[in-house]
């Protein structure tokens, strides 16, 4: 399995941005589609989005689509999700997270991280 740590965690005001990190190690990266998910206060982990092995196609889920990008840098083991005119309903913890297969289902990623908290205020 890969490992992961993910970083760029926050608070920030409803509007503003955020740039989450997602370091990947001990396997080949670029062998992996690489997910976001999230988890709110009382409420089930959600698909956020996902890139496949070189990036070029990528998966939103309705809530974030626009406003958040994934992008990943094979060459630096390092995915990405750039959140934009973010919402207090974005308060969550982010989770990456690493599968052998193109997918939205959370059972399908074999590796997870820690998490990072964001929060947005209002």
């Amino acid at each position: 399995q890969v490992q992961l740590v993910e970083s760029g965690g926050g608070l920030v005001q409803a509007g503003g941005s955020l740039r989450l990190s997602c370091a990947a190690s001990g396997r080949t990266f670029s062998n992996y589609v690489m997910g976001w998910f999230r988890q709110a206060p009382r409420k089930e982990r959600e698909f956020v989005a996902s890139t496949t092995w070189r990036g070029i196609t990528k998966y939103y889920a309705d809530s974030v689509k626009g406003r958040f990008t994934i992008s990943r840098d094979n060459a630096k083991n390092t995915v990405y999700l750039q959140m934009n005119s973010l919402k207090p309903e974005d308060t969550a913890v982010y989770y990456c997270a690493a599968s052998l297969v193109i997918s939205k289902d959370q059972g399908d990623f074999g590796s997870w991280g820690q998490g990072t908290q964001v929060t947005v205020s209002s």
